[in-house]
């Protein structure tokens, strides 16, 4: 989903470092064949990547849940390293989408695990990641908001289940917050995420992710404003 283009609203965490991280070239390819193309995906590689490599857990495995065309799984496999990146989706299309980007990093270099069919909405306890060793943190971009809500839900029960204590979960997107959008290009988009789906829209951070993340056992520890009015927001049990 294409980001908004209004400005980015005030910090409400510091931002991580504004120096310059290794973003695999592969973002800036063209489409391989049975790939498909996030336009933002690309935009916005640098500054996730800044905010994954600030918070995630040293070692393990980065579970990516929603991972969509599986562009971020192959530009960021070898910045995470030593940790090992796990796309996740669940439409047929997009998991070969995975492998087609993956496919362009050479190799005998790191590259994603991979892909797994994972519905985040399923029972936590059926996800197929118990043989992934400990994971480092948990990844989901552009995922709550074009989704329905029980998606934000499992997603937060998936990360009570499968993080141990100090790995992070990392949603990036655009929030409402307490109440209020961020600014009119977040409006416009939610408005319009609503007359494509009733069950689509910008969440609420305040009112309705930190709540729900309460009752699982997860604590909101910080927020990185991103570009075009979209926010990194941590949660750790």
């Amino acid at each position: 989903m294409q980001d908004p283009s209004a400005p980015t609203p005030p910090a409400t965490a510091p931002q991580p470092s504004a120096g310059h991280v290794a973003v695999d070239p592969v973002i800036a390819a063209p489409v391989p064949s049975g790939g498909l193309d996030a336009p933002a995906a690309r935009r916005n590689a640098e500054p996730f990547l800044r905010v994954l490599l600030t918070e995630l857990a040293a070692t393990g495995t980065v579970v990516e849940i929603g991972s969509g065309t599986g562009q971020h799984a192959a530009a960021f496999a070898g910045a995470v390293r030593p940790r090992r990146w796990l796309p996740t989706e669940t439409a047929a299309e997009r998991l070969e989408s995975i492998v087609a980007w993956s496919s362009l990093l050479p190799t005998e270099g790191p590259r994603p695990l991979p892909p797994r069919r994972l519905d985040a909405a399923t029972r936590p306890e059926s996800w197929p990641l118990s043989d992934i060793g400990p994971a480092a943190g948990m990844v989901s971009a552009n995922v709550i908001h074009i989704a329905p809500r029980t998606v934000a839900l499992g997603i937060l029960a998936g990360a009570a289940r499968w993080l141990p204590p100090g790995a992070p979960l990392i949603l990036y997107g655009p929030f409402h917050r307490d109440g209020r959008s961020t600014s009119p290009g977040n409006t416009a988009f939610d408005a319009e995420l609503r007359s494509r789906d009733p069950s689509w829209g910008i969440r609420d951070l305040e009112r309705d992710i930190v709540p729900a993340a309460e009752t699982v056992g997860l604590t909101l520890a910080a927020t990185h404003p991103m570009p075009a009015n979209n926010h990194c927001v941590v949660f750790r049990r």
